[in-house]
């Protein structure tokens, strides 16, 4: 498959003066403290997939998704982000055209007093001709479900239709991939529910390639894909099943796991054959259910 993000060995740092500050220094002056987030590391996104990538707050999980969208530049090794080097001035524009960024906070987005106007900002910046613009804001509205809400005030809108108008106005762009860095963390479960419905849907019906920042374990449970990163390393990376069977691993470093891979765990350790590879409800009802009969039997 082709990948539509790479990153190879990529080092990012926080310094207390820039580079070039710490040049102008005398020899002898003592050197910036740098906070070391990641170092040699590498990742391949394929097109196409829903990857999730967990891990509690400060490993590295946002900083690495800002490093997708060129909004940070590597300290050291490469990011190619739709086949464009990220560090390349010159292709900014074509990587933030393909590669969509949507943060957690949605009224940091809405800029416009209109929903259409909003979903529209983008487009007027990228010159895009008025009847091309006019077809692109309605699919777009149309795809997050907020087409008859086009005329409403931002303002009017709940959480998760602030953050689907927000989705839309990437989606206007005709994007490759979308980074979502969790996008859902201050909404309620309804809206919760709205924005990961349409980010699916977006996946499975669009084709779009969906990275999507999260530290809800039912959200990571649907993806293709889950990354689990701890101090700036990836130490886990597999399906979600695979990745949420590792139970203890994943408490150790600070993260819970879908509540039904919970109960299978706990059965386990209680001398019940339980399978840990179970994340779903449904799987663990059918469980449940045939463990109930093979007792009854």
């Amino acid at each position: 498959m082709e990948n539509i993000i790479k990153t190879q060995d990529l080092m990012f740092y926080y310094s207390d003066i820039s580079d070039e500050e710490q040049q102008e220094q005398e020899e002898n002056a003592p050197k910036a403290e740098k906070k070391m987030i990641f170092e040699d590391l590498d990742l391949e996104i394929e097109k196409g997939s829903f990857t999730v990538i967990l891990g509690h707050n400060g490993c590295g999980k946002s900083t690495l998704a800002k490093h997708f969208n060129a909004i940070l530049m590597p300290c050291g090794g490469k990011v190619y982000s739709a086949g464009f080097d990220t560090s390349d001035e010159e292709k900014l524009f074509d990587i933030r055209k393909r590669v969509g960024m949507v943060f957690q906070n949605p009224d940091n987005q809405i800029v416009a007093s209109v929903v259409e106007e909003d979903v529209a900002f983008a487009l007027e910046n990228m010159g895009v001709e008025q009847g091309e613009m006019r077809r692109r804001v309605d699919d777009a509205l149309k795809a997050v479900g907020m087409y008859d809400y086009r005329l409403h005030a931002p303002s009017q809108l709940s959480g998760g239709q602030k953050q689907r108008v927000a989705i839309a106005g990437i989606i206007a762009m005709r994007p490759s991939c979308i980074v979502l860095d969790e996008p859902t963390a201050m909404l309620d479960p309804t809206g919760r529910s709205e924005v990961l419905k349409t980010v699916r849907r977006l996946n499975r019906e669009e084709g779009i390639t969906i990275v999507l920042i999260t530290h809800y374990m039912d959200e990571a449970a649907q993806a293709d894909r889950v990354v689990v990163m701890e101090e700036g390393k990836i130490i886990l990376d597999d399906r979600p099943e695979n990745v949420f069977s590792n139970v203890e691993l994943l408490q150790d470093v600070g993260l819970d796991v879908p509540q039904s891979t919970q109960l299978m765990y706990m059965m386990k350790q209680n001398g019940f054959d339980a399978d840990t590879h179970i994340i779903n409800e449904k799987e663990a009802a059918d469980f449940l259910f045939e463990l109930f009969k093979r007792q009854v039997n």
